[in-house]
């Protein structure tokens, strides 16, 4: 019924398109297909095993792997990078304009504009500062970098991230290491680490399909998109089947 109401509304306004996402597959799936295009993606997002500890998750993973994340933190640790993690009332204003620095660093390193200002990220800590999780990382009495996190009833969401210094692993250690001590700490049973970086594979957070659907209005407009979405799906589900083959978790053969 929503999305009904969603192609006569589109039909009103005179809006070009609509879009629904992040469904649940079973609603994306009963779709009216005359309306609606279905789109899949790939995220990556790591489960909380009932984990006590890091360790306890490195535990689960192949020999490999395990080593690998083990060089990578220790790597951080010698450089002498120490975390914070900054939520609720403890958010202060120069938290904030550090880590829009860092925002900005990032945007200028990448195609596209930076398109959050500096009064977006002190509105969300006024408004929703306890579901607010920034993770800074400090080297010799400076912060140097930063990962901005949304805590949800079940999971972490990763969104932005950025530095101001460049250290070998400081990226695996700030946005996906420190996500999964937090997640632990706090009982929440995944962290979704989004889109993109196949490399986030070999350090435990897995393939998910994702699934949203697209009305446009113009019949010309929706019949490319469909074409190219047709492609697509069958794209990403030869993409996530070659991804589970390379899982970093332990199978019963490894050590």
């Amino acid at each position: 019924m929503l999305a009904k109401g969603l192609v006569s509304v589109c039909k009103e306004v005179k809006a070009s398109s609509s879009h629904i996402t992040f469904l649940p597959e079973a609603d994306w799936a009963a779709a009216d297909k005359a309306h609606w295009l279905r789109r899949q993606d790939i995220q990556f997002h790591w489960n909380n095993q009932d984990y006590t500890s890091f360790d306890d998750f490195l535990a689960s993973l192949s020999s490999s792997k395990r080593k690998n994340i083990r060089k990578e933190r220790k790597a951080v640790l010698e450089s002498g990078i120490s975390f914070d993690w900054v939520t609720g009332k403890d958010l202060r204003e120069s938290h904030w304009d550090a880590f829009f620095d860092f925002y900005m660093e990032t945007g200028s390193r990448k195609w596209g504009s930076p398109y959050l200002t500096r009064k977006f990220f002190s509105l969300i800590s006024k408004s929703m500062g306890p579901h607010v999780l920034l993770i800074l990382a400090r080297r010799e009495g400076r912060t140097i970098a930063g990962a901005l996190n949304f805590i949800g009833s079940e999971a972490l969401y990763g969104r932005n991230w950025g530095a101001s210094e460049h250290h070998d692993f400081l990226h695996f250690e700030t946005c996906y290491y420190q996500a999964i001590d937090f997640a632990i700490q706090h009982k929440l049973a995944r962290v979704e680490a989004g889109a993109q970086g196949q490399h986030k594979l070999a350090r435990g957070y897995l393939p998910v399909k994702t699934y949203s659907l697209h009305h446009f209005a113009h019949p010309g407009m929706a019949r490319a998109v469909g074409e190219y979405l047709e492609q697509e799906r069958m794209a990403i589900d030869q993409d996530q089947a070659l991804l589970a083959e390379h899982s970093p978790f332990r199978h019963e053969t490894d050590d």
